[in-house]
């Protein structure tokens, strides 16, 4: 009798394992063709992204060349191609996480199915194994002729245990990988939405860059004598407004408590892109002192980083968005252009301009490392950078300031001039 209900327990294990085999060969070829679909995308994401690379280097070579009306707009090819290249890139990280979730639903259900017949599997095992346990040895004598019957259905009953053991074991493994598959399915999908995010930000970078290069050809006349004109004009601009801005600046008589700030060393901000190359550092550089219209010699208030349009810029730390602006507005090509400024929890407040699109708003937190928006070339600038001033957050106020050279009122952080600090001390 016990040998029977074995047998037809094991009748039934072996009918949910046929069961769950035919539905996995069922879904093997949707499965396997997805698989084909995410590697495909992923090889094509490799050979964009060397492209990419290719266009990095070569906006490199260019951007060390004299400056000439040919060479940037040199310069402005390259980079929409690269931009243009950093687009599809995008979108086809977005068909790879989106066929990534379709295989991970596809495995969910596959596990939960199998795992519900593994339940149910083990139950029925379980309740039969209940009911030969609480079957009296007199019951089961009596049950066989001979004894020796009788010990070997004990011994198969004992086996038959050992394997809905393992059948158990077995179980409680599957639960964990579904939970571990259902948790990477969660991942993708928000790793889906950043990318969508991310998406819309470069088209709207493309789409600047693109400008910019219709603006210096409708300005210039694609004429090499209206393009040097055009940049002794934008000089003559910047020393003025800077002339006028340090006025104001030496006159500011802010407070600033010595102990609010944090004593210097690396670490104490984190760098804002994630590739580093300094092109000019703080204070009194070799390029403050050659180019005196510029900086009015007293000197560079920030460090500025080399950082094609269109490169990620990244908050030094943990903070809320204090403002954000352009200067461009009321002084074109004279400032900052788009700028943001991050009020950080130790004392400092962090600058970021020359931007060409900005992601973030007044009063929202960032995270360190969030992105703030995307470098660019507006403002005064030799060419695309970004520029990166640390203050003593005392000593810094956002205001608005009429300006007799721009003829207007612009917005933008001023601060005392014992506020400004050097970034490469923190960093």
């Amino acid at each position: 009798m016990q040998r029977r209900i074995i047998t037809a327990i094991v009748l039934v294990l072996l009918c949910v394992a046929s069961l769950a085999f035919f539905e996995q060969i069922a879904k093997a070829d949707v499965i396997d063709d997805l698989k084909k679909k995410i590697e495909d995308r992923g090889l094509t994401i490799k050979e964009l992204e060397a492209e990419i690379e290719k266009y990095r280097k070569d906006l490199t070579i260019t951007n060390a060349e004299a400056k000439s009306l040919q060479s940037t707009i040199k310069i402005l090819d390259t980079t929409n191609k690269k931009l243009q290249t950093d687009l599809t890139v995008t979108e086809k990280k977005i068909d790879y996480t989106t066929l990534t979730i379709q295989k991970l639903e596809l495995d969910i259900g596959a596990k939960t199915s199998a795992i519900e017949r593994q339940r149910l599997a083990v139950a029925e095992s379980i309740r039969q194994i209940n009911r030969e346990e609480h079957q009296s040895i007199i019951e089961g004598l009596l049950a066989h002729e001979r004894l020796s019957s009788f010990w070997d259905s004990v011994e198969s009953l004992r086996q038959f245990q050992g394997r809905v053991q393992i059948q158990i074991d077995d179980f409680r493994t599957a639960k964990k990988d579904l939970e571990t598959t259902r948790y990477e399915k969660e991942e993708q999908k928000d790793t889906l939405i950043d990318l969508k995010g991310e998406l819309a930000d470069k088209k709207k970078v493309v789409e600047y860059s693109k400008n910019e290069k219709q603006k210096l050809l409708t300005s210039t006349k694609e004429k090499e004598s209206s393009y040097k004109k055009l940049l002794a004009d934008a000089v003559a601009k910047k020393e003025a407004f800077e002339r006028e801005l340090l006025k104001f600046e030496s006159e500011l008589k802010l407070q600033i408590d010595p102990s609010s700030i944090p004593r210097s060393g690396s670490g104490v901000l984190r760098w804002p892109l994630d590739q580093i190359k300094v092109t000019q550092e703080f204070g009194d550089t070799e390029f403050s002192r050659t180019h005196t219209q510029v900086y009015n010699g007293k000197g560079h208030n920030g460090v500025d980083f080399r950082a094609a349009i269109g490169t990620q810029i990244k908050s030094a730390r943990q903070g809320i968005i204090k403002g954000v602006g352009d200067t461009d507005t009321v002084c074109p090509r004279a400032s900052y252009g788009k700028w943001v400024l991050v009020e950080h929890d130790n004392g400092l407040s962090t600058l970021y301009a020359h931007l060409s699109v900005i992601k973030v708003s007044p009063g929202q937190t960032v995270e360190a490392g969030g992105i703030l928006g995307y470098s660019g070339n507006t403002g005064y600038s030799t060419g695309p950078h970004l520029h990166f001033t640390v203050y003593a957050t005392q000593g810094v106020r956002i205001l608005k300031k009429d300006s007799r050279v721009c003829g207007g009122t612009y917005t933008m952080p001023i601060a005392d001039l014992k506020a400004y600090l050097n970034p490469l001390l923190y960093l």
